[in-house]
C-alpha cells in the first residue's frame, strides 16, 4: 500500500516521446530495467569509488555503490510507503555521469571543459540517458519517464542558475522543474547514497589500511556500534568485530533517516507528491544530531583516506592521463572510434567538438582510460599503476 504522497506510476507525466507501455510492467519498473540494460551502467564495473580499479578486488567501483546505494534506498522507500521502483531506477542511475578515475576525473574534466560549459556529473547524467545512449529506433536514449529523469537531475535538491550545459540542453527541450525539490522516492535514492558511501569508504579505507579499527572506534556513532558488539561478542575475530560494528553503524543511518523523515511527512501533513516538490526543503534526510556526527566521520576520512599520500600521488597521476586525453583528441579528432567521427563531422564549431571529446573522455573506464593514454601518448599500460611522475 503506498503513502499519498508516493509517485503514481498511473499518474506519471510521461515520455518525451511517446511510446505504449508494458502490460506487465509499470513505467517506473521499465525505467529500472533499461537502466539495468544501459551500456553506461555495465561500465560502471570498470569505474572507481577512491581507488583506481586495478588497485585491488575488494574495492568498491561505481557499479556495486549503485546496488548497495539501489538495496538501501528500496528498504527506506517501501518502509515509508513510497514507490520502490522509482527509488530503485532513480538510485541505479545516480552515478551513470561520472567519470574514470571517480571524482578526481570529473575535477580535471570539469577545469578542462570551462571553455566550453563545464562537466557536472549529475548533467552527464542526463546526456547519458537522454542522447548518448544509442540502442533504440525511435529515439536517442532511454526515453524515461519525467518522474525519473527529475529524480536523476535534482535528487539532491533544486538546480539553480547557472545550469550545467548538458542539463540545461535537455531541460530546454523537457522541463524538469529543476528549481523544486525532486519526490520523495529521489529525496530516498540521494540520502541512500550517502548512507552506502558513509559505510563503505570507512570499511574500504580499513582494508586499505590507510587507519586502524581502534581509530575508528573512536568516532562518533561508531564508538557506540564498537561497545555494544564488544559487550555481546567479547574476543570476538578482528574481522568479524569490524563488521558487526560496521552493519549496526550501517542500521543507524538507515534507522535515523526514517525516523526524521516520518516526523518531517507529519509535519508538513503531505497528501501528495506536489507538497513534497514545493515543501521548502528535503524531507528525507538525517537529523541534525546523526549529521553532525557524520561530518566528524567525512572530516576523518577526508584527512586519511581521500587526502592519504597514496592516494594524493595517484590522483595526481590519473589527473595528467585526463589532461593528455583531451587536448589529444581536439587535436587528432580522428582518432575517436568511428561512431564518434560521424558526430564530429556535423560538429558546428570548437565548443561541439569539446562536447563531443567531454562525453567520450567521461564514458571511459579506469582502465580504458589508461590503455588509451598508453597507446596514444606512451603511459604505462594499465596492466600495473601509471608512474608519469
Amino acid at each position: 500500500m503506498h503513502a499519498p504522497f508516493a509517485s503514481d506510476p498511473a499518474r506519471a507525466r510521461g515520455r518525451l516521446y511517446h511510446e505504449e507501455e508494458s502490460h506487465f510492467r509499470s513505467c517506473f519498473q521499465r525505467d529500472r530495467d533499461r537502466i539495468i540494460h544501459a551500456s553506461a551502467f555495465r561500465r560502471l564495473k570498470h569505474k572507481t569509488q577512491v581507488f583506481i580499479e586495478h588497485e585491488g578486488d575488494y574495492f568498491r567501483t561505481r557499479l556495486t555503490h549503485s546496488i548497495e546505494v539501489a538495496q538501501v534506498a528500496r528498504t527506506i522507500a517501501g518502509t515509508l510507503g513510497l514507490n520502490q521502483e522509482l527509488t530503485e531506477a532513480v538510485a541505479l542511475a545516480h552515478d551513470l555521469g561520472h567519470t574514470p578515475f571517480g571524482h578526481t576525473g570529473e575535477e580535471a574534466l570539469h577545469v578542462l571543459m570551462a571553455p566550453y560549459g563545464g562537466f557536472d556529473h549529475n548533467a552527464q547524467a542526463i546526456r547519458i540517458v537522454t542522447a548518448l545512449e544509442r540502442h533504440y529506433a525511435d529515439f536517442d536514449g532511454l526515453n524515461l519517464t519525467w518522474e525519473t529523469l527529475e529524480g536523476i537531475a535534482k535528487h539532491n535538491g533544486p538546480v539553480s542558475d547557472p545550469l550545467p550545459w548538458a542539463l540545461a540542453e535537455y531541460d530546454a527541450r523537457h522541463d524538469l522543474e529543476l528549481h523544486t525539490h525532486a519526490s520523495a522516492e529521489a529525496q530516498v535514492a540521494a540520502i541512500a547514497d550517502d548512507v552506502a558511501y558513509n559505510h563503505h569508504d570507512l570499511h574500504d579505507g580499513l582494508r586499505a589500511e590507510l587507519f586502524s579499527t581502534d581509530e575508528l572506534a573512536e568516532l562518533p556513532i561508531l564508538h557506540d556500534n564498537f561497545a555494544e558488539v564488544d559487550r555481546l561478542y567479547p574476543g570476538l575475530n578482528y574481522y568479524r568485530r569490524r563488521h558487526e560494528a560496521l552493519r549496526r553503524f550501517f542500521g543507524v543511518l538507515v534507522e535515523d533517516v526514517i525516523g526524521y523523515a516520518r516526523t518531517a511527512l507529519a509535519e508538513i501533513d503531505a497528501r501528495d507528491v506536489t507538497q513534497i516538490r514545493t515543501a521548502g526543503r528535503p524531507v528525507i534526510r538525517f537529523s541534525q544530531p546523526v549529521f553532525d556526527d557524520l561530518k566528524v566521520i567525512r572530516t576523518f576520512l577526508f584527512e586519511r583516506m581521500y587526502r592519504a599520500p597514496d592516494v594524493v600521488v595517484m590522483r595526481r597521476k590519473v589527473t595528467r592521463v585526463v589532461n593528455e586525453l583531451f587536448p589529444h583528441f581536439m587535436d587528432h579528432p580522428d582518432q575517436l572510434p568511428k561512431q564518434w567521427r560521424k558526430d564530429v563531422a556535423e560538429a558546428p564549431d570548437t565548443v561541439a567538438l569539446a562536447r563531443i571529446v567531454s562525453d567520450y573522455i567521461a564514458g571511459m573506464t579506469d582502465r580504458f582510460a589508461l590503455q588509451e593514454h598508453a597507446r596514444l601518448l606512451g603511459g604505462v599500460p594499465a596492466a600495473s599503476p601509471p608512474d608519469f611522475v
